[in-house]
């Protein structure tokens, strides 16, 4: 079975960068913007949690088929919070470092997990082949075997 490597997952933890940013600009932010990046980043570390004790679990390497829904979710909640950093960066006084680093692992996490559950769909479409396999009609056609001839050659 294909699994994800952790180089892999090491590629969306976009998180040390925000936190970073959090703990050094939050006295100058509104405090509703150090609620809101607060609640992202709670949810975010949560959701990484969860693939990181998946990752455990098969020592050290992501089941693709377990680790697409969550890393779709993870990518999810990072481009949603991608989007509420871009619109209130002025607002929020939000560097425009930080939304490129933000932006840039964002698009990681999301390639990572397009990476994961395609892996995911080869491997469940293989599962669900028919004993025999797919015949004549390539991947997944199940075509009949052709008749032989009866009779005398």
């Amino acid at each position: 079975m294909t699994a994800v490597s952790i180089s892999s997952l090491a590629r969306i933890a976009l998180g040390a960068s925000l936190l970073f940013f959090l703990g050094f600009a939050a006295p100058a932010m509104a405090q509703s913007c150090e609620n809101d990046m607060g609640e992202f980043q709670e949810k975010r570390n949560a959701q990484m949690e969860e693939i990181g004790k998946l990752q455990k679990k098969n020592e050290g390497k992501l089941d693709p088929v377990a680790a697409c829904p969550m890393l779709r979710s993870l990518a999810s909640l990072e481009k949603t919070m991608l989007v509420y950093m871009e619109k209130n960066q002025n607002w929020c006084n939000i560097p425009d470092q930080i939304i490129s680093n933000v932006k840039e692992g964002s698009g990681k996490t999301a390639a990572v997990a397009r990476q994961a559950c395609n892996i995911a769909l080869r491997i469940k479409r293989g599962q669900d082949q028919p004993a025999a396999g797919p015949r004549d009609g390539g991947p997944g056609f199940n075509v009949p075997a052709p008749k032989l001839p009866a009779g005398p050659l």
